[in-house]
């Protein structure tokens, strides 16, 4: 649902991600954590912090969106297995999580949310990092 304004990312989102790429819908971001393969997608909607807040043609974007970086993460060396999530509980924007998994990683089998502090990655890998997803995206 539309407040009206304009698209406004919200600035945790902006402190522990990067850019990569504006999809149809959506903008791809990349989190800043080296323990896992992990890609946001922040719907392009202001106001919206549900799926419900999405309108149908949204919706079927966003799925489709969420099927292409699904694949691609998938195909990531290492991952085994996905989860894909949008809680919202401490940020209220409507984001989705797609983070690689595999048995063994630093929060395996839990979630990966509150499990220890993130590992950043140096400012020249995320930069090489989020271009090399910017090329996979098209």
């Amino acid at each position: 649902m539309s407040d009206g304004g304009a698209f406004e990312l919200d600035p945790r989102l902006a402190a522990d991600s990067v850019f990569v790429a504006d999809g149809p819908l959506s903008q791809v971001r990349l989190m800043d954590d080296t323990r896992f393969p992990w890609l946001l997608l922040v719907p392009r909607v202001p106001g919206a912090s549900e799926w419900i807040d999405l309108d149908g043609g949204q919706q079927r974007l966003l799925l489709a969106e969420l099927n292409r970086a699904a694949q691609l993460l998938h195909g990531e060396p290492g991952v085994e297995k996905l989860n894909i999530g949008a809680l919202g509980n401490i940020v209220r924007q409507l984001h989705v999580h797609l983070v690689g998994r595999h048995a063994g990683d630093p929060a395996w089998p839990g979630p990966v949310w509150g499990s220890g502090a993130a590992v950043r990655h140096e400012a020249d890998a995320l930069a090489a990092r989020a271009a090399a997803w910017r090329s996979r995206l098209g």
